[in-house]
């Protein structure tokens, strides 16, 4: 079975999105109208459509820190999450946490980086160096 994640959810601004999506992220624009716009989300479908964001929190603790909930996250290989990691850190993103290591040594150990698009959407990107421990306990 060949499945892909399908997620949408409001920005403010469609150009600003095109150019986070786009030129931050290096995701590939596909189909869109003048309220919406779709983008390949690293071989997932993200649709963002004009309107009011929802609202976050930092309450989801993980370990010693407070992420934003909700918000949408992705898991990739090691070395593809480290690419990414320092392509965000060389354009200066602002980083809600930083790139780093979570649950080091431990079953689940992973690398992770949170930020949040223009329009405050925030995402989590998950670093595995074997994707099939993901699920590890």
């Amino acid at each position: 079975m060949k499945t892909f994640f399908h997620m949408a959810y409001h920005v403010h601004d469609l150009e600003q999105a095109r150019q986070f999506y786009t030129g931050v992220l290096g995701c590939r624009e596909g189909r869109s109208t003048e309220t919406w716009v779709d983008f390949d989300f690293f071989g997932h479908q993200i649709s963002l459509h004009l309107g009011q964001p929802f609202a976050t929190t930092h309450t989801g603790k993980v370990g010693k820190d407070l992420v934003p909930m909700p918000h949408l996250g992705l898991i990739m290989a090691m070395p593809d999450w480290q690419a990414l990691a320092d392509r965000l850190i060389a354009l200066k993103v602002d980083f809600v946490l930083p790139p780093s290591l979570r649950f080091a040594g431990e079953p689940g150990e992973q690398a992770i980086m949170f930020f949040v698009d223009p329009s405050g959407n925030p995402i989590e990107i998950k670093g595995f160096r074997d994707l099939d421990s993901v699920y590890d306990k």
